[in-house]
């Protein structure tokens, strides 16, 4: 999250890419959403079981992270 938060997209989406994971799929619809790839992001939304939101991207990896330390 820290790297999208700080202007990596492009090695956020390649480290989120290969993970089959749920969390990790929410990852990278978030990054897609903020690359304005909706459609993209719609379907990485759906393989994470989550609905498309519009939210403040920040505020969604919060969340995100939020998740993240529940399940550790």
């Amino acid at each position: 999250m820290n790297l999208a938060n700080n202007g990596a997209w492009d090695k956020a989406h390649h480290i989120v890419q290969d993970i089959e994971h749920e969390l990790a799929y929410w990852i990278h619809a978030n990054l897609h959403r903020e690359e304005g790839d909706i459609s993209n992001s719609k379907y990485w939304y759906r393989r994470a079981n989550r609905d498309y939101t519009e939210i403040d991207l920040v505020d969604e990896r919060q969340q995100i992270k939020q998740k993240i330390e529940e399940q550790l």
